[in-house]
C-alpha cells in the first residue's frame, strides 16, 4: 500500500516538472541587459565625451522627458525680456539708465550683439529665431538660429570643471541633473566682457540655474531663470520664459559680419553709444 502511495506520489511530481517545463518553453527568453562597452583608453583614462559609446551606452534611468525639437520664444507669454529686474548694484544701475535714456532717444546702446559678438547666456535662449534642441543619454545640444549660437548641457554626471583650467565662453558651461519631472542646469565661467542681459552688465561671478519643464502634450517648455551676480544685483534674479514646439522650422547656417551690419542704424557710430 505504501509502496503504491508512493509511486502515485512520484509520478504526480514528474507530470508536474514536466508541465512546468512546458510553460517555461512557451515564454519569450528574457533580452539579455545591455552591455557597457568597455572603455578602449583603459582604466586610468580622464572622463568620456559625450559621444563616446561608451558613455552613451552606461545605464542610466530614463529621461522624464525628451528637449529634442524645434522651439520657438513665446513672445505673447513672458516675452523675451528678462523682466522683472533685479535691485541693482549703483554701476549697474548707471549702465542700465544710461540704456533706457539712448533708447528713448532712438539710439541704441553698446549694441555688442550687433557688432556681432555673441549674445550669451541666458539673452541666447529668448532671441527672436527658433533655437534647435537634440537630446541624447549624455548631452542635450542646442543650437540658435541667431548667429548659430551653440551650448551643450552635459546630462552624464560630470562635475563642473576646475576653476583653473576651464575655458571661459559667453554660453558658460552646463551641467544638467534631474530632479522629478524637472531638469535643473546650473551654469556657470561665463565670458563677462561685452556680455549683458537687457543691457544690465555681468560679471565672471554670474551663475544661473534653468528649471526646465514640459507641458504634458510636449508642445509647450518652461524654463525658471535663478540668476545671481553679487557685483551687479541683490539676492537672485527670477524670470521665467516659455517656448511653443514649431515643427515646421528647421535651423541653417547664419553669419553675423560687421561689414553686412553696417546698414544698421543700431550698428553705425553715429547712433550707437559705445
Amino acid at each position: 500500500m505504501k509502496r503504491s502511495i508512493l509511486g502515485v506520489a512520484a509520478a504526480a511530481l514528474c507530470l508536474a516538472a514536466l508541465a512546468g517545463s512546458a510553460e517555461a518553453a512557451k515564454k519569450p527568453a528574457a533580452k539579455p541587459a545591455a552591455e557597457e562597452v568597455a572603455d578602449p583608453r583603459g582604466p586610468d583614462a580622464g572622463p568620456l565625451g559625450a559621444l563616446a559609446p561608451a558613455n552613451l551606452k552606461k545605464p542610466r534611468p530614463k529621461a522624464p522627458f525628451t528637449l529634442t525639437g524645434t522651439w520657438f520664444v513665446d513672445l505673447q507669454n513672458g516675452g523675451f525680456l528678462f523682466r522683472p529686474y533685479p535691485k541693482l548694484k549703483p554701476a549697474a544701475q548707471a549702465e542700465f539708465d544710461a540704456a533706457q535714456k539712448a533708447t528713448k532717444e532712438g539710439r541704441a546702446y553698446k549694441d555688442y550683439i550687433g557688432q556681432c559678438y555673441p549674445a550669451g547666456l541666458p539673452v541666447l535662449m529668448t532671441r527672436v529665431w527658433p533655437i534647435a534642441m537634440v537630446q541624447l543619454p549624455t548631452v542635450v545640444y542646442m543650437v540658435s538660429g541667431f548667429e548659430n549660437g551653440f551650448r551643450a548641457i552635459y546630462l552624464d554626471g560630470r562635475p563642473h570643471s576646475d576653476p583653473d583650467v576651464v575655458v571661459r565662453s559667453w554660453n558658460g558651461e552646463s551641467i544638467g541633473h534631474w530632479e522629478g519631472s524637472e531638469l535643473v542646469v546650473d551654469s556657470k565661467y561665463f565670458i563677462s566682457d561685452k556680455h549683458t542681459i537687457d543691457s544690465i552688465p555681468v560679471s565672471d561671478d554670474l551663475h544661473i540655474v534653468e528649471r526646465i519643464s514640459l507641458s504634458k502634450d510636449g508642445k509647450e517648455l518652461h524654463i525658471k531663470y535663478i540668476m545671481t551676480d553679487p557685483q551687479n544685483w541683490e539676492g537672485e534674479w527670477v524670470s521665467e520664459k516659455n517656448w511653443k514646439r514649431v515643427d515646421d522650422q528647421d535651423i541653417t547656417e547664419v553669419e553675423c559680419t560687421p561689414d553686412l551690419d553696417q546698414h544698421l542704424k543700431s550698428t553705425q557710430s553715429v547712433l550707437n553709444i559705445r
